[in-house]
């Protein structure tokens, strides 16, 4: 009797423990969101300056680095300040063009080249840019062509390209027109609908408690792994507890093409239609019901 409570105490002290723990990650986190932004507000600007134009005190005089405090936190703040516009150019001006030159002796067009910059952004956060850049190879012609990139294999890059930058034909005397802009559209929109696709299935895992060391004690309903099986995010793995096992194809804007679960008694239909209510599910749509369903 004493030992089941003690277990009981202990299993109720360490969920006090992982609350705590959670508490203090997420104050930290605060901590350096508000530390980060708050030289560049308005009151903390003024009171640094209205601090450099008031006369030295008596003990600024005796320690020079007291003296030398305001001085530090202008530079700070304006580097912040720099720092912020940056963030706000980048989340206003998703794609960036500039130039720049190839350093190799033999590239074509005297080594100009075109760079797109393409900004994406994921739970608050800046990924990593994706880069285009563009040449014109093509004697004669002021005809753009893809020169390098750094865009991941799931992205119809040379579908987009030959869609809206085609070569120029020389038998004949109208060459196609290229159209820049409806590519660079086209194209952000694609990456835009790949990460779309690989932030709903990494919420499904985060709703389903896959990235939890420990999980509670499952049932047959419980879902064990949720994984992408290709490169273009567009099929789903789902597997349940009692071995069932499930697959999910959709397309580009994440609606649900087709859904199979099969258990060992052959195709789970049941299953399949409580997860596919309609014919034009969204992915976000099944996900919430797959949740629901581990959660009974």
């Amino acid at each position: 009797m004493a030992t089941a409570q003690r277990d009981v105490e202990a299993e109720a002290l360490g969920e006090e423990i992982e609350t705590l723990k959670e508490q203090v990650a997420t104050m930290r986190k605060t901590l350096e969101i508000e530390s980060s932004t708050v030289l560049s507000s308005s009151t903390a600007l003024a009171t640094i300056a209205k601090t450099l134009s008031s006369p030295p005190t008596r003990r600024n005089r005796r320690n020079p680095l007291d003296a030398a405090l305001p001085d530090k936190l202008l530079d700070r703040a304006e580097q912040q300040q720099a720092y912020a516009q940056q963030c706000l150019h980048r989340i206003v001006n998703s794609v960036t063009a500039f130039k720049v030159r190839d350093p190799d002796p033999h590239a074509v067009d005297g080594g100009s080249v075109l760079g797109l910059r393409f900004e994406i952004m994921s739970k608050g956060q800046f990924l990593r840019p994706y880069y285009v850049m563009l040449n014109r190879p093509f004697p004669s012609s002021k005809h753009l062509r893809v020169h390098r990139h750094t865009v991941p294999p799931a992205i119809p890059l040379s579908g987009l390209a030959a869609r809206h930058l085609p070569p120029p034909a020389p038998a004949r005397e109208n060459p196609p027109a290229q159209d820049l802009d409806h590519f660079v559209r086209a194209l952000r929109r694609e990456i835009v609908k790949y990460h779309n696709r690989l932030g709903a299935t990494a919420d499904l895992r985060r709703g389903l408690g896959l990235y939890q060391d420990v999980r509670e004690v499952l049932s047959a309903q419980s879902i064990v792994d949720v994984g992408i099986t290709d490169v273009e995010a567009r099929h789903v793995k789902i597997t349940w507890a009692d071995d069932r096992s499930g697959r999910l194809v959709m397309d580009s804007d994440g609606m649900v093409q087709k859904l199979v679960v099969m258990g060992d008694q052959g195709r789970d239909w049941t299953t399949a239609k409580e997860l596919l209510l309609h014919g034009d599910d969204h992915f976000e749509d099944v996900a919430k019901r797959l949740v629901e369903q581990s959660l009974e």
